[in-house]
Formats: C-alpha cells, structure tokens, sequence
C-alpha cells in the first residue's frame, strides 16, 4: 500500500517540521510493515511537503498510527501546519520504467 501525506506549515514553522522528521525517520522507516520512506518538498512552494511511503498493508499503517511514535511526532508535527493535511493511500496498478 501506498501513502501520500501532503501537509503545508507555516513558512517560519519548516525548520522545526525538518529538525522532528529528520530526528525521527529512521525510527518511521524500521518501523514493522514499514518498507520505503520518502520525503518530498513541492518545486514552487517551499513551506509544502509530502511523505511518501510504502506499508506492507493497510494493518501495518493502522499500527502505525496507533503506536507511541506515531503519537509523539504528530502531535508535534500538526501544531506547525498552516493548512490541514491531505492524506491518500493507493495500491500500485502498473509501472513503466
């Protein structure tokens, strides 16, 4: 399964949001089910980023967002939000390389 959170905080609010991601990520990307992490910033607005990440299944992030480490980096992550987020989860039909 794949998940796209696309989130925009406010411009004087990134550093912080990159200093918890980055002092998290590893913890995100180990974490069991978790198989691909990404982070991407938006070409034109650079106060909008988005996660991009790979679960063996939808349990998997259901553990995931129920877990201790889930709780702490949200309720962290979502005091700096300058919009509220949009989340997407998909499942792969075809790829082209």
């Amino acid at each position: 399964m794949i998940r796209v959170v696309r989130m925009e905080f406010e411009e004087d609010k990134v550093e912080a949001f990159l200093e918890n991601f980055n002092r998290h990520k590893e913890q995100i990307r180990n974490f069991p089910g978790c198989q691909y992490l990404e982070l991407w910033q938006d070409e034109n607005v650079k106060n909008i980023f988005m996660t991009y990440s790979h679960w063996k299944d939808e349990a998997s992030l259901n553990q995931y967002r129920d877990s201790e480490l889930f709780k702490s980096v949200w309720s962290f992550t979502k005091t700096l939000f300058k919009e509220k987020p949009l989340a997407f989860s998909a499942k792969k039909i075809e790829e082209l390389p």
